[in-house]
């Protein structure tokens, strides 16, 4: 390669805004003619380079876009301390083949057992597949709700909650809904149904769902679509969270409650 060749490459890449390829030009050249690559081998290599270097670009904004709480990936998840859980089944999940056929997924499940872990961990897998994805707990949606209402903005909240493929929706259960939070939910999942998939964890098993909303109607109306095309996983164990304290004696699970002859 002449120096007027080489100086002109590196221009070519530099206008091409291909960075990553221009600061690895040098060695893949070196390595190209210590083991006689072809021009296409050499084109490959350097390309490769470029793709590799914007996918991880791309996973920086779009996990940083997701407002996760926190990172957890699948690998990092006990399987063995919750057996109730399928690994197979959870791992088919990590496939996303769900998201592409607009699906849904509802994690159930007592406090502690893992339930947003594995939302999380989902929506981890779905950024490496260049999916995009948003986490919002059901207590901050409410708080975006009334502030949303104050200022005239709830059409623009919900265009903007139906955008990313994947929507995570953490926490169901822990705080009833009025009429007008129940409506927007309801907005949001018909919007979605059938063309984005939803995440959603709860501590409430469907027949308790009556409970969080105030209107069993649309109580009603928001599981049939989130069920319709959906898989459902039932999880049963003890918290994570206070394993380590139920090792060392600090805490005892609660009596059950006797029932009345």
């Amino acid at each position: 390669m002449t120096d007027l060749t080489y100086s002109r490459l590196q221009a070519h890449l530099t206008r091409l805004r291909l960075h990553r390829a221009l600061d690895r030009l040098d060695p893949i050249a070196e390595e190209a003619a210590k083991h006689n690559w072809t021009y296409l081998d050499f084109l490959d290599h350097l390309l490769e380079e470029e793709i590799s270097a914007r996918h991880e670009r791309d996973v920086v904004m779009k996990t940083k876009l997701a407002h996760f709480p926190f990172q957890k990936t699948l690998d990092q998840f006990d399987f063995t301390f919750q057996p109730s859980i399928s690994e197979r089944q959870v791992r088919e999940l990590a496939t996303l083949r769900f998201v592409a056929q607009g699906e849904n997924v509802l994690l159930l499940g007592p406090p502690g057992v893992g339930k947003t872990h594995l939302a999380i961990a989902l929506g981890v897998a779905a950024i490496a597949q260049s999916i995009s994805v948003y986490f919002l707990t059901i207590s901050d949606r409410l708080d975006l709700l009334h502030k949303d209402a104050k200022e005239d903005r709830l059409t623009e909240r919900l265009t903007t909650l139906c955008k990313p493929k994947l929507l995570i929706l953490d926490e169901m259960g822990y705080f009833p809904l009025d009429r007008a939070s129940a409506q927007f939910l309801f907005q949001l999942v018909s919007r979605r149904y059938q063309k984005g998939s939803i995440i959603l964890t709860s501590n409430k098993s469907y027949g308790d769902w009556g409970d969080i909303f105030a209107d069993q109607v649309l109580a009603s109306a928001i599981l049939d679509r989130l069920l319709h095309f959906s898989t459902t996983l039932n999880i049963r164990g003890q918290s994570y969270r206070l394993r380590d304290k139920r090792k060392a004696g600090v805490f005892h699970d609660l009596p059950e409650p006797q029932k009345e002859a």
